[in-house]
């Protein structure tokens, strides 16, 4: 493999999200001034506050639902991300396993049926966001991670999970990389979207329910009048009886909230389209979304136009859990995965970036969402998606509208539902721990897997760090 100078493949590549850099990109709806009102009030225009409008639209077509977004609908994490939508609500089968054993049967079911109602939805609503459902392919580049894989496949496919075991040249013959050693195919639990186009869908969706979408419009303050919750903005005020906060990692407004979820930074690049000979030497004709399965791991898929979507490896926690702009953009990650691109396709050599992208995403201690209520069940969150928001803030979204209904579901039943992760401690600790569990992580990579007393005294925790 002759060298390529990754710099040389980045020149041309723009510091923007691929999704987002689109003609299909809807302009902003108004800002909100002055003072309404509205049945349920819905913060955040991502995926999580998206879902929760439509379906409240859906449940009860009468319901006053107003949505207010601080940007631009699809902006942060949900129109920016890798757009695998997947089934698993829990970040993995170990995950679930680990903490709900009781319950694994019912998440999974749960989850294959929201990934279904997604796929309904999408074409229920003519959402042209390239809806795939190609599975994903998971990877191992060492010995020890198909180790890893196999620890609960006997589990999964007792629960009805699809899941084709790969050798090496079976593998191989999916996607063609010279560093694999063997993979698992999950034929059903992933569909691959364009997730900018999906959040433009779904605001379409809204608006053609009914429901009044503000833009540009950031909710400051939320106050507790006794007979409404008022959601205050630089220039007017929402009052309602009802709010569901899908705000992700950004300014909670319930303070309890920052005690779960901490910033961490996530960054991928996009390649050019590949000619019919590049694509032909790495094969993909099922056009399965790929991750690898070492704890520092890459995702990587296709796009309709074949282009390779690769990101990863670098989960980047900025000390004192600061979020800013100039975080989305970071060199020394996008050199890192630009080296990596190429020792995984060599045949590729010589293909080139178009954008180089980042963004903050929320995590909590437990790696899936954690959801709960509070002001006498008036407001409702759901927060700490940890990467898999592109499906399970639809199951999110649910759960909310279901604690703000009052009424007990098979949802809110759930412990994962009832259940809260663990707090992060204070700062400075918090920092020192997560720096020292990114090290850890790392050093278990060069060595076979195994897990030093750091992360061994989190697995006794209930901290997981598995990823």
């Amino acid at each position: 493999m002759r060298f390529v100078d990754p710099l040389k493949a980045l020149a041309d590549a723009e510091r923007k999200p691929y999704w987002l850099d689109s003609p299909a990109k809807p302009e902003p709806l108004a800002r909100l001034f002055g003072t309404t009102t509205a049945d349920l009030a819905v913060v955040g225009g991502g995926f999580s506050g998206l879902w929760t409008a439509l379906m409240a639209k859906e449940r009860d077509p009468s319901l006053d639902v107003v949505l207010v977004e601080g940007r631009q609908i699809g902006w942060a994490a949900s129109g920016r991300n890798g757009g695998f939508a997947m089934a698993s609500l829990t970040h993995g089968m170990a995950n679930a396993l680990e903490r709900w054993p009781d319950e694994v049967a019912t998440l999974e079911r749960l989850g294959v049926e929201n990934l279904d109602e997604i796929g309904e939805t999408v074409a229920r609503y003519d959402i042209d966001c390239g809806y795939e459902r190609t599975g994903e392919l998971r990877v191992a580049t060492e010995p020890w991670q198909l180790a890893e894989m196999n620890e609960s496949l006997e589990i999964a496919r007792e629960l009805g999970v699809r899941i084709d075991v790969l050798d090496r040249d079976q593998v191989r013959a999916e996607v063609n990389s010279p560093t694999y050693v063997g993979g698992h195919w999950d034929r059903d639990g992933c569909a691959m979207i364009d997730p900018a186009r999906l959040a433009w869908g779904l605001r379409q969706a809204c608006l053609s329910l009914g429901v009044r979408i503000y833009e540009r419009t950031p909710v400051r303050t939320m106050k507790d009048t006794g007979t409404t919750l008022d959601l205050l903005t630089p220039h007017g005020t929402v009052r309602a009886g009802r709010v569901a906060l899908g705000t992700g990692v950004f300014q909670p407004l319930l303070r309890r909230l920052k005690h779960f979820l901490v910033p961490v930074y996530d960054y991928a690049l996009m390649t050019e389209p590949l000619s019919a000979e590049q694509l032909a030497a790495v094969g993909w004709r099922n056009r399965q979304g790929v991750g690898d399965s070492a704890n520092q791991f890459h995702y990587y898929r296709l796009t309709a136009d074949n282009r390779i979507l690769w990101g990863g490896y670098d989960a980047v926690y900025y000390n004192g859990g600061k979020v800013k702009p100039e975080y989305d953009q970071r060199d020394e990650t996008f050199v890192k995965l630009a080296e990596h691109f190429t020792a995984t396709f060599p045949q590729l050599s010589g293909l080139r970036f178009t954008h180089r992208w980042g963004g903050v995403i929320d995590t909590c201690s437990r790696f899936s969402a954690f959801f709960g209520h509070s002001h006498g069940g008036r407001v409702a969150y759901a927060a700490g998606y940890t990467g898999l928001g592109v499906g399970a803030t639809r199951f999110g979204a649910n759960v909310m509208l279901d604690l703000l209904g009052g009424e007990p579901t098979e949802r809110t039943e759930l412990r994962m539902v009832k259940e809260k992760p663990l707090p992060f401690p204070p700062e400075p600790v918090r920092s020192a721990g997560i720096q020292m569990t990114r090290w850890s992580i790392a050093q278990a990579d060069l060595h076979q897997g195994r897990r030093n007393l750091w992360l061994r005294t989190l697995d006794r925790m209930g901290l997981g760090f598995d990823s």
